[in-house]
């Protein structure tokens, strides 16, 4: 790294707070509509392009740049498989679930779910809501992208900065740079800086994938390579993992594989932690809250199932494409630190000057971009779920300076927690391990409530409760060591357990369905397809059914 490089950086984190400035400073009030809907909604004003891109940015954060390429270093593309199965669930938030929340003009999920059930419920999802947006999405991506500059630094693990731990330090810094424009700008601030963070974060990845495709011959060769030379992972003593690289390039993998993903259980697994992660998680689905109107709305989630593909090749691609330099001796013998550099070291080594430093800048757009939409998030939810909940003639000035205030303590909890991500294998494994802790009876509450008019709000909250202490006692099993199965299929069979136990307390507690929970629920699955809403391209039929052929088509290709 170089002067030139680490102008570019500071350069490009002042132009990210100067645009969130910018959009607080002339979007403070809208038009029309409250101070509170700008700020936290930004005033429903947003059309399916930005809603699709500020999903994408909301979901890609440094964790998928260092994370799956680590991931991919020691076990192939396998771990793609959470990018293109998430198609399926942004088709599922297009088709049934964005309908029922553009319907009840709710700025929350949890406020949905108090609608739909009770006030029980909303309490139950905001506190895991908030959880997740706090560790879950800002957590992980300042721990990752603080990972990053220690690697570029050439620090090694455990180094300090005058006598602190450096990866607290620049935890620390992202963090408060990303929570101050947050703060100031709101939903809108965010969605600008989205736009052109992300932008920019598939730029400095692309750049990254071809050079390294040039580099490694192509596809051919590098699948030779792959095949006929031991992983570079397999000279470390004790290992203790068969780290064959013949089916690298694959896919579905049996259970015999050591990533331990098997492809039944990311076809059991996924749905759970998927519905979950696209259609009940404030975080990602507050930009469809936004939406302008119904058809953005529906058309949003499909444009970010598309961009669903790429990460496969941007992301996930380079960290093989790594392995196989390695083993050819491109780096004159010279190999990534740890797994978790790789991304890293192809950074370092690949790059010209300048570049370099485009590209960091890139990965701390992923951190920052997905810390300041957990943030506005956590307002959003503080603000509505809590606040005004208790004192529902609060102002909206008063709104908006409470969710600012939250955004500094959201901040500081997420520099406190995300530490405990160095306790995993893996950053992703961690990430995803939480992940399936909480998923599970939330994906059950909300798909048996919008499709089944019987279970009431006592059913639900029984569900959610017992299904959360389920969870947590999982999570606590692992995090000890006394019981580590396999996460995804876990995933499932808990949700399973907690449908089962919706479904007998809709008949233990039955309950008479309120009316204003009438229009959240689908008479039939069909309905909503029957719906039309646009036509030709913009028909959401049409293109929900070109993102199934798409996808189809890259399963079959890499199988």
């Amino acid at each position: 790294m170089t002067t030139i490089d680490w102008t570019i950086i500071a350069i490009y984190l002042f132009a990210v707070v100067g645009i969130g400035v910018a959009a607080g400073l002339i979007h403070r009030k809208g038009e029309t509509g409250g101070e509170s809907e700008h700020y936290f909604l930004a005033g429903n004003t947003l059309t399916w392009p930005v809603i699709g891109l500020a999903m994408f940015a909301a979901n890609i954060s440094t964790v998928h740049l260092v994370s799956l390429a680590e991931a991919a270093y020691k076990y192939g593309l396998v771990f793609g498989n959470f990018e293109w199965m998430a198609g399926c669930t942004l088709i599922m938030l297009s088709l049934f679930f964005a309908p029922l929340y553009l319907r009840s003009r709710v700025a929350t999920l949890p406020d949905f779910l108090e609608r739909r059930f009770n006030r029980g419920c909303r309490d139950v999802l905001s506190v895991v809501s908030l959880f997740s947006a706090i560790v879950l999405h800002m957590g992980v991506a300042l721990y990752t992208a603080a990972w990053v500059l220690r690697g570029i630094l050439g620090l090694q693990p455990g180094a300090t900065i005058l006598g602190i731990d450096a990866l607290l330090v620049f935890i620390t810094i992202l963090g408060l740079l990303t929570g101050a424009y947050t703060m100031y700008g709101g939903l809108l601030a965010v969605v600008w800086t989205e736009s052109v963070q992300t932008v920019l974060l598939l730029l400095g990845a692309l750049v990254i994938a071809v050079v390294a495709y040039i580099e490694v011959g192509g596809w051919h060769e590098m699948a030779r390579t792959l095949a006929t030379n031991p992983h570079p992972l397999s000279k470390i003593p004790g290992s203790g993992v068969d780290w064959g690289t013949g089916n690298f390039l694959n896919m579905v993998r049996d259970s015999s594989d050591p990533s331990k993903l098997a492809w039944y259980s990311i076809l059991l697994g996924y749905p759970v932690i998927g519905l979950w992660y696209w259609c009940c998680d404030q975080t990602i689905v507050q930009r469809v809250l936004a939406a302008k109107d119904e058809k953005h709305a529906r058309l949003g989630p499909l444009f970010c199932a598309f961009l669903k593909i790429w990460p496969v090749f941007l992301f996930v691609l380079p960290g093989v494409m790594c392995v196989a330099l390695v083993q050819k001796g491109a780096f004159g013998g010279a190999a990534p630190q740890t797994a978790a550099d790789t991304f890293t070291f192809l950074i370092m080594n690949l790059l010209p000057v300048g570049l370099k430093g485009l590209v960091v800048a890139a990965m701390l757009a992923a951190a920052m971009q997905t810390c300041s939409a957990a943030l506005n998030s956590t307002a959003t939810l503080v603000a509505y779920d809590i606040f005004k909940r208790y004192k529902p003639d609060l102002s909206d000035h008063s709104l908006v300076r409470i969710g600012k205030w939250t955004t500094v303590f959201g901040t500081f909890l997420a520099i406190a927690s995300s530490p405990i991500f160095g306790h995993y294998t893996t950053i992703f494994e961690g990430m995803n391990k939480l992940i399936t802790s909480v998923a599970p009876p939330i994906t059950a509450v909300f798909v048996v409530g919008v499709f089944w008019s019987r279970p009431g709000g006592k059913s639900a909250f029984i569900t959610l409760v017992t299904g959360m202490i389920i969870g947590a006692a999982i999570l606590f099993l692992d995090w000890t060591g006394i019981y580590s199965g396999d996460y995804m299929l876990m995933a499932f069979l808990l949700c399973v357990l907690c449908i089962a136990i919706m479904a007998a307390c809709a008949y233990i507690f039955p309950e008479p369905l309120k009316e204003e929970s009438k229009p959240l629920i689908w008479a039939k699955w069909s309905e909503p397809i029957r719906q039309r809403c646009g036509s030709g391209l913009s028909d959401y039929r049409l293109m929900s059914g070109l993102v199934v052929v798409v996808f189809v088509v890259l399963y079959i290709v890499f199988r």
